[in-house]
């Protein structure tokens, strides 16, 4: 009988502190790092490449009648070239197209502000004039 119960000590003592030391790594659990990289948010960098592709992308849903997507694409080309006057003026149109003339009218101020000595900046004024003012989205 002294054996058995050495032999049940000799086992429960190893297990029991087996247990203490796990329970204390599970609490501490930390998240793991984020896998899907379509999940994490876009950290945005001076490209005029990317703008440059996400305005042909842009060009190609405006022609299809897609303005919204056409907007979407504009939008991130500025996000990648803050100084894209084009993004900024076609982000406008497609705005405009939309009904959204808050959009428009943000697109079109910061177009004017970027491009002083633009061709057009007299027919944007005036596509700026006739905008409604009116807030968010009709």
């Amino acid at each position: 009988m002294a054996r058995a119960f050495l032999l049940i000590l000799l086992i429960a003592f190893p297990l029991a502190a087996w247990r203490q030391k796990q329970t204390p790594a599970a609490a501490v659990e930390q998240e793991p790092p984020e896998e899907d990289p379509d999940l994490k948010p876009t950290e945005y960098a001076f490209n005029p490449l990317e703008a440059s592709r996400n305005i042909t992308a842009g060009n190609f849903y405006f022609k299809k009648g897609n303005y919204r997507a056409a907007a979407r694409r504009y939008s991130e080309a500025a996000k990648w070239d803050p100084t894209s006057t084009e993004a900024q003026f076609k982000l406008g149109e497609a705005s405009e197209k939309m009904r959204d003339t808050a959009g428009a009218r943000e697109a079109y101020e910061k177009y004017l502000a970027l491009a002083s000595d633009a061709k057009d900046l007299e027919a944007v004024k005036k596509r700026l004039a006739k905008l409604p003012r009116t807030h968010g989205k009709k």
